[in-house]
């Protein structure tokens, strides 16, 4: 009899840590299989609709037989250009749509696939921690040796750059940013994105920063590009994305722009990984930049409104929380003893209310829970109404 083959995962998928919210989802959907009525202010997934006159421009692409063969990886010339007038609009920042922008299949895609670009088994990326958990992953599935750079809420939740060793500066193949920052909602000033350029510059490594929350902001407050700063380009690349700004979380469209050295090496990477985007994405993408920003507006004001009762209504229930600038997103202290995911499985377990655990995105995030502000305002009402039960 032929004995049955076991089929062992490659030894660099061992080194993945599970991810956050697939383990969060399960437990979610069990209780909801329970028939448990569930709150999820975990995954940051707008549950806005996505504005009419993009969805428009979809529909009329998809009816073009031309659209429906192969893109090219760099994706269509209209939709670079289109990115480029954006950019120069919003942040007064010129780029080359020839070869300082590639559109990506989302822009968590080209942050996972950049390590992969630019690092070799054994050298470094600079990750801060806690992060967006796809900046760790991509560097481990590279080979890299990931350093952590802690985020301290003393800091400002900035990293203290000069801090690191000399080896792991020495031996950088990239550092990762993002401002406004997932998961704390902290923002950067134009004096600390400095310093990372100057360090950059000193060792002669590259910065990824990802912008993908820049346009979701609070109190009049505009977040800054990287790119702004004057010698930002000759160091690196920023990487931005529909999915937050205009609610298109699931078309996965997003891009990589800045240093035309660092946009072509991912550039190479991706045209042996994928045949581009569905160009009716592209067509819809376009419509989104250049069309009316009044959806955008709308939904600013609705999360800031979010944002304003979760505070005021935890602050009443006994947390203290400062109110974030910007992003969708609330960091706040776990106001008991408890370790971030004992409390967050608690509140899960007790109150049927989805928080994400402050260690999942890395050690320095203990001791914080994440909320997001993507359910209306009576489910946010009713989560801070158990959760002070249970608490």
């Amino acid at each position: 009899m032929q004995a049955t083959k076991i089929y062992e995962k490659a030894e660099r998928l061992t080194q993945l840590p599970p991810y956050l919210f697939v383990e969060i989802d399960r437990a979610k959907r069990k209780l909801q299989e329970e028939g448990k009525d569930v709150i999820d202010l975990g995954v940051g997934d707008p549950d806005l609709a996505t504005p009419p006159h993009i969805l428009e421009r979809l529909k009329r692409a998809a009816d073009d037989p031309a659209n429906h063969r192969y893109s090219f990886t760099e994706g269509i010339r209209e939709l670079r250009e289109a990115i480029a007038r954006w950019y120069d609009r919003r942040f007064r920042v010129a780029l080359d749509p020839h070869t300082e922008i590639l559109p990506l299949l989302g822009s968590k895609e080209g942050i996972a696939h950049l390590p992969l670009a630019l690092a070799n088994p054994g050298d470094v990326v600079l990750v801060p921690d806690p992060c967006y958990p796809p900046y760790r992953s991509g560097a481990i599935l590279a080979g890299a040796e990931v350093v952590s750079m802690p985020l301290l809420e003393e800091q400002g939740f900035f990293p203290d750059l000069w801090a690191l060793s000399q080896k792991a500066v020495r031996r950088a193949k990239a550092l990762f940013l993002n401002y406004p920052n997932n998961p704390t909602a902290a923002t950067a000033t134009t004096e600390q994105l400095q310093e990372a350029i100057d360090l950059a510059k000193e060792y002669g490594f590259p910065i990824a920063h990802d912008a993908a929350y820049s346009e979701i902001s609070f109190d009049g407050f505009q977040p800054i590009s990287f790119l702004q700063l004057p010698e930002a380009k000759s160091v690196g690349i920023e990487f931005h994305s529909l999915s937050k700004t205009y609610n298109m979380t699931g078309w996965r469209i997003g891009w990589a722009c800045g240093n035309a050295q660092l946009v072509a090496a991912l550039g190479q990477l991706k045209t042996n990984l994928d045949s581009g985007m569905f160009q009716p994405i592209q067509w819809a993408g376009i419509a989104a930049l250049d069309g009316d920003q009044g959806s955008l507006q709308q939904a600013v004001a609705t999360y800031q409104a979010r944002r304003d009762l979760l505070v005021d209504a935890l602050a009443k229930a006994g947390w203290q929380i400062t109110k974030p600038k910007a992003s969708f997103y609330v960091w706040a202290h776990v106001p008991t003893k408890e370790p971030s995911m004992e409390f967050a499985a608690r509140l899960l377990e007790q109150s049927h209310v989805v928080v994400t655990p402050g260690v999942g995105f890395g050690p320095s995030g203990e001791g914080y829970v994440r909320f997001s502000l993507t359910v209306p305002t009576a489910r946010i009402q009713e989560a801070v109404d158990r959760i002070s039960k249970t608490l």
